[in-house]
């Protein structure tokens, strides 16, 4: 079976793809046949040995997937060969095959496309965990989000949405904003030409923000802060645009409000029962019409080193998806 390999620490450009024997599993896990694997910022990051996850080498770099049950190790009774299943394991999903633990498999939502799978937990479930969950978003509040147009932004966009929320999307791009709006933002900012602030304030008429998404980082986000509302709430999803910013902390006192983390990789390990009981509203949600999941573009495991270079320069618009038997 082919898997793209990460030999040693470095750039995309050194990604590989390899053969390599068929897996398989050991007690207590199974393995899946990889039908559609999400492209992530963390993929770029822990080819490099940048993120908190640290892999031993070699490795297959790929956070999330969706695909098929083939083998079941002993002891295993959760799944069954020929179940449809999704699960996120930080690693070694950029392949036609993965070994993986039984207990952080999912089975797929009724109606769920395996490209929109594949996709979906690291996205939809982060998007969903941050604003029902950690922002308690109620209907009529106002959401801007972030860098809106990659994969998380966009999830952000189709929640809030969704929850009935007025949702202001920022980007850096004409053709980026015309993503967001399909995506269902109510308004749009281009935070390159434009002054955040000023924008928003017009926008909000004065009132400011409710929520803020933040997948960035960088040097937008303090500016997005000081344009909260009273008893605001700023979800710190993570940091795309490569910089940490350093946010002066008198801005919550003055605005009463909440700078709350989001780390749904870490919800999993605790919470196993609180993703599944988010994955299956997400389900409703996507079967009633009310979330709209799009694959912007599926590629093959050689395209995997150049999707992830777009990743890193943001310059990929919506969700990619890698497609291990394509080419």
């Amino acid at each position: 079976m082919r898997a793209v390999r990460c030999n040693g620490f470095g750039p995309p450009s050194s990604l590989v793809v390899e053969d390599l024997p068929a897996l398989q599993p050991a007690p207590g896990r199974v393995v899946v046949r990889v039908e559609a694997a999400g492209i992530n910022y963390p993929d770029w990051l822990i080819i490099q040995d940048k993120y908190q996850l640290k892999p031993g080498l070699p490795f297959t770099p790929g956070g999330e997937f969706a695909g098929v049950v083939i083998r079941v190790g002993d002891g295993v009774g959760s799944v069954a060969v020929g179940q449809s299943v999704m699960g996120f394991t930080g690693w070694g999903a950029f392949s036609e095959e993965i070994e993986v633990e039984a207990g952080r498999l999912f089975q797929m939502p009724e109606g769920l496309p395996f490209e929109v799978a594949g996709s979906f937990l690291m996205t939809y479930g982060t998007a969903y965990h941050a604003l029902k969950g950690r922002a308690a978003l109620a209907p009529g509040e106002s959401v801007l989000v972030l860098g809106a147009a990659g994969g998380m932004g966009a999830a952000c966009v189709g929640l809030a949405k969704a929850l009935g929320a007025n949702v202001i999307a920022a980007a850096s791009s004409p053709e980026k904003l015309g993503a967001c709006r399909e995506h269902g933002a109510n308004a749009v900012i281009n935070y390159e030409n434009t002054n955040l602030r000023e924008s928003l304030k017009q926008l909000t008429q004065g009132a400011g923000i409710d929520v803020v998404c933040d997948p960035v980082g960088g040097r937008h986000s303090e500016p997005a802060l000081r344009s909260m509302a009273w008893a605001g709430r700023y979800l710190v999803i993570g940091f795309a645009g490569g910089q940490i910013p350093s946010i002066p902390l008198n801005l919550p006192l003055l605005k009463g409000c909440a700078i709350v983390g989001v780390f749904w990789g870490e919800l999993l390990r605790r919470d196993r029962q609180a993703v599944e009981a988010d994955l299956h509203e997400l389900g409703a949600l996507y079967r009633s019409g009310r979330i709209h999941p799009v694959v912007a573009r599926t590629l093959p495991l050689a395209d995997v080193p150049s999707a992830l270079e777009n990743i890193a320069a943001r310059q990929m618009v919506g969700k990619w998806v890698v497609s291990p038997r394509m080419g």
